[in-house]
């Protein structure tokens, strides 16, 4: 039987005070976490995958499915999530769950604010969850579970002073020092895609002009290539020619094949992307110094296309150039799994308390039946 099924005490607001210590002993605790198998959940807007990983980061068993239609409630979404968990608890001992959301999460890792490719605001999302499974839950941005999976298994290993941005859609990112998640005041920090580089740019869905995500995102690549095959540019032929004139059905990926083939207009468009993501780089390590910047997300498939013009652009744009230590640029090496890893491994943070409990439920159910023997014994009656 799933652990979920045998230990059905309710556990919603008593975990709490429990969660929100975690964020200021993340560093002690991730080193004196119990060694236990957890389930990572990483939702985004057209897919939720969950997985059971190790202590080392190693995942055991993953589990993908689409995420259901925004129109629908956050409980059809609800629903998936906890179909996943208990589907590989069956085959799993899992202590706890941690679920890295595409939203807002509020200071207690609790609430997503708001999630703009899911029906959530406000939404009381690890009490719901935890109300109908019987281990610890945690819930945070998936940025952030994503620049903790780095900096515990992969490209940020070793660094004090981490900033990952991750390149999908539009931009997102997280801060790590010493340690430690940094999530601001009311928990969503992190959102760079959102500072403005243009005054007067490209209108953003947030409702401002001139985001850095309108101009170094997967949005972004595919805006400049459609506009310039729709222009009949000469430059665009080749990629008019790829899709046969259904200008469309041109996106991020296909650009980035086209430019491994040598296409030159999808390397400039790749170059002239890596060039903004320096100059919003440049501005973060005026403000934050980190030591090492990861690059996640699908558009860092890329790799040195990108990369490579954003370091220059870095080195030319940062204050104080030559004067100052220059942060690492890497791309991410964990890849889409980054965020599910991530969530799994602060999960195990709180799985302390569900081996507690489990513990005493055993302890309790031996002594009875120490108890019992000796009743049988001596020939009492029970």
């Amino acid at each position: 039987m799933s652990t979920y099924r045998d230990f059905t005490a309710p556990i919603g607001s008593r975990r709490a005070p429990v969660l929100r210590t975690v964020g200021t002993r993340e560093r002690r605790s991730h080193l004196t976490a119990p060694r236990v198998p957890t389930v990572g959940i990483d939702i985004g807007g057209t897919k939720v995958m969950a997985g059971v990983v190790d202590a080392d980061g190693n995942i055991l068993e993953r589990l993908r499915t689409e995420t259901p239609d925004k129109s629908k409630s956050p409980k059809v979404v609800e629903d998936t999530i906890v179909e996943l968990v208990l589907d590989l608890s069956d085959r799993h001992d899992v202590h706890a769950v941690g679920i890295g959301a595409a939203g807002w999460v509020d200071a207690d890792r609790n609430r997503v604010l708001f999630a703009p490719h899911l029906s959530w605001r406000n939404e009381p999302l690890r009490d719901r969850i935890a109300g109908r499974l019987a281990v610890p839950v945690l819930v945070d941005n998936d940025a952030n579970t994503a620049a903790w999976a780095e900096w515990r298994f992969g490209a940020g290993r070793g660094e004090d002073h981490l900033v990952m941005i991750t390149l999908g859609t539009g931009i997102g990112g997280a801060i790590l020092e010493d340690g430690q998640v940094k999530r601001g005041k009311y928990g969503v920090a992190g959102e760079f895609g959102h500072m403005q580089v243009v005054p007067g740019g490209h209108r953003c869905p947030c409702g401002n002009r001139g985001c850095w995500e309108q101009y170094s995102s997967g949005n972004a690549l595919v805006r400049e290539a459609r506009e310039l095959a729709a222009a009949d540019s000469p430059v665009a032929y080749g990629i008019i020619e790829h899709v046969k004139g259904s200008i469309g059905d041109i996106t991020g990926p296909m650009i980035t094949e086209l430019a491994r083939e040598g296409d030159a207009m999808c390397v400039e468009l790749l170059q002239d992307i890596g060039q903004w993501l320096g100059v919003g780089i440049a501005n973060l390590a005026a403000a934050l110094d980190p030591s090492c910047f990861v690059i996640g997300g699908g558009v860092s498939a890329a790799d040195d296309l990108l990369i490579g013009p954003a370091r220059d652009a870095f080195k030319r744009q940062l204050t104080g150039r030559g004067y100052r230590p220059e942060a690492r640029i890497v791309r991410a090496q964990l890849g889409p799994e980054a965020g599910m890893v991530g969530a799994a491994d602060l999960a195990r943070l709180v799985a302390r308390r569900f081996r507690r409990a489990k513990r005493r439920r055993v302890e309790r159910y031996e002594r009875y039946e120490r108890y019992a023997e000796s009743r049988r014994t001596s020939g009492e009656s029970l």
